[in-house]
């Protein structure tokens, strides 16, 4: 797969023919078609391998007793470390997302797994949150999609001007965004808590005014 990976990046989607990928990848043509129906099939293939390889790395970072800011820069940087070992991919994603724009059933393909991928990290996301016994002042769903369009922002910047994106900024962004989130919570919190207060306070002068 890495050698298909290669092609995709060189030649695009619809620039590399099969034979072509058969070939860098060290089987035949009909080898290819014996376990992938189409180039967009192993590309998908491709994409559940990575994304199986992210979620290991993500959960390793939720697994430590680290505070989530902590954690969550150590997930921004394991992201660029795997960025800068796998610059083809990160040319290839772009690539396969344009041509999804252009063909519907691929669309709803590359969608699910991508969604699937977002599931995941939510789960573990509520789970650690469940584990500190913070309460996110948003769904949870919303919340890893804002970490997901902070990621491919990331790697957009640095496909096109690497030089300007430091190694740590994904994780600066992580740990600033989840200090702000923690804080947000946290004046919810005490913003619920003292409008109870003032609803209990009301209920008892009431009784008072009544008596």
């Amino acid at each position: 797969m890495n050698s298909a990976a290669a092609v995709f990046s060189d030649r695009g989607m619809e620039g590399a023919s099969i034979d072509e990928v058969a070939e860098h990848a060290g089987f035949t043509k009909g080898a290819f078609y014996a376990n992938f129906e189409s180039k967009e099939q192993l590309f998908l293939a491709m994409l559940e391998a990575n994304f199986a390889d992210r979620l290991e790395e993500i959960d390793r970072a939720l697994g430590t007793e680290e505070e989530p800011e902590v954690q969550a820069r150590q997930a921004g940087l394991d992201f660029h470390r795997f960025l800068e070992f796998s610059e083809e991919w990160e040319r290839l994603f772009f690539e396969f997302a344009a041509y999804a724009s252009r063909n519907e059933e691929f669309r709803a393909e590359l969608v699910a797994r991508y969604r699937m991928l977002r599931d995941r990290v939510a789960q573990m996301m509520a789970r650690r949150a469940e584990e500190i016994g913070v309460e996110p002042p948003v769904e949870m769903d919303e919340l890893t999609l804002m970490t997901f369009a902070m990621a491919n922002g990331v790697a957009f910047e640095r496909l096109l001007e690497p030089e300007a994106v430091p190694h740590d900024l994904y994780g600066s962004m992580l740990e600033i965004f989840f200090i702000g989130l923690r804080a947000k919570a946290e004046g919810f919190s005490s913003s619920e808590s003292t409008h109870r207060g003032q609803k209990r306070r009301h209920g008892h002068n009431a009784c008072r005014a009544d008596g």
